[in-house]
């Protein structure tokens, strides 16, 4: 309940204001550093091969105490098994990202699925059936 105001308070924030470029930066930053440990698979996941796991893009909070980590894994089989799997060890991947980056606090990370290839193939094969 509370994850769920503030989410909506993040979004009336994001909408009210223009994103900063620190949480660009830091955005970036985080991505990079989540894709290297995915790749070298050292978040050791049970059950998860972490090196077809795609991070697309982090969003953070004004505050920056919360990142939204967009990942898709690779073809996007058993996306929504593998987000609750990353969801669950959260803490875990969390933790070692604190040794890669340098930051006073490190946010909270959030994984969510990426849905922005199948919106676009969407809109996309729209466009096709309006050119028919």
């Amino acid at each position: 309940m509370l994850l769920q105001k503030r989410e909506q308070f993040n979004m009336a924030d994001r909408i009210g204001k223009p994103v900063s470029q620190r949480q660009l930066r830091v955005g970036e930053m985080i991505k990079q550093s989540l894709s290297m440990i995915f790749i070298k698979n050292e978040a050791k996941v049970p059950e998860i091969e972490t090196k077809s796991i795609t991070v697309t893009e982090v969003r953070m909070s004004q505050d920056l105490k919360i990142a939204k980590a967009y990942v898709l894994p690779l073809g996007g089989k058993n996306a929504d098994e593998v987000i609750e799997k990353l969801k669950k060890n959260a803490f875990f991947i969390r933790k070692i990202l604190s040794q890669k980056v340098m930051i006073k606090f490190l946010p909270k990370i959030l994984f969510k699925k990426d849905e922005s290839f199948e919106y676009a193939e969407k809109i996309e094969n729209l466009i096709k059936q309006t050119n028919k």
